[in-house]
């Protein structure tokens, strides 16, 4: 059967693929979990961050978004200087000011699983190639802009359709892939 040609690269991405992406998620910390590597792997291999995960996890108290959202700027120049992660200082930002958003939607009782998963149940594509498969469609678009006009940030629609992917809102594994489930 053939699978998703992106996840023959390596063991670390083979297992990703065939256990995590692309199943559907519905914690908050681990829904924020994904939102933040995704916006580290902006312009970076998805190997990369995945060799780094166990770093990510520990440099952001296991992306638990509380804990996130108190980080301040000492915290900030702490993790610009972390060799084990990506020590890009916008991206670092993002993350806790992505956390602070998510806090001020839960003093608003809504949960960021809920501000994110519009599209029930999950979209499932139909796609046979890996070249048939958008970078940004319309709903990650959409999802984009919802985003921002909450006070999120580096959320562009590719950062989005990454996400959608990883999380389960939308199922991009090609046809005939065994993870496709």
């Amino acid at each position: 059967m053939p699978e998703c040609s992106w996840a023959g690269i390596d063991e670390l991405v083979r297992e990703y693929h065939d256990h995590e992406w692309g199943r559907p998620v519905h914690d908050d910390d681990r829904l924020f979990e994904m939102l933040s590597l995704e916006i580290f792997q902006a312009g970076l291999r998805w190997t990369l961050i995945l060799q780094r995960r166990d770093a990510f996890r520990e440099a952001f108290a296991q992306f638990k978004v509380a804990q996130v959202a108190r980080y301040n700027e000492d915290t900030i120049d702490r993790l610009v200087g972390d060799s084990r992660i990506i020590r890009n200082r916008r991206k670092i930002t993002a993350v806790v000011q992505n956390a602070r958003v998510i806090v001020k939607l839960h003093e608003n009782n809504v949960s960021f699983d809920e501000f994110v998963w519009q599209h029930k149940p999950p979209v499932v594509n139909h796609w046979q190639t890996s070249d048939e498969v958008p970078q940004a469609p319309a709903t990650a678009k959409a999802l984009a802009h919802r985003l921002k006009q909450a006070g999120f940030v580096f959320v562009g629609p590719v950062v989005c359709y990454s996400f959608m992917q990883a999380v389960g809102i939308v199922n991009d594994h090609l046809v005939g892939c065994p993870a496709r489930g």
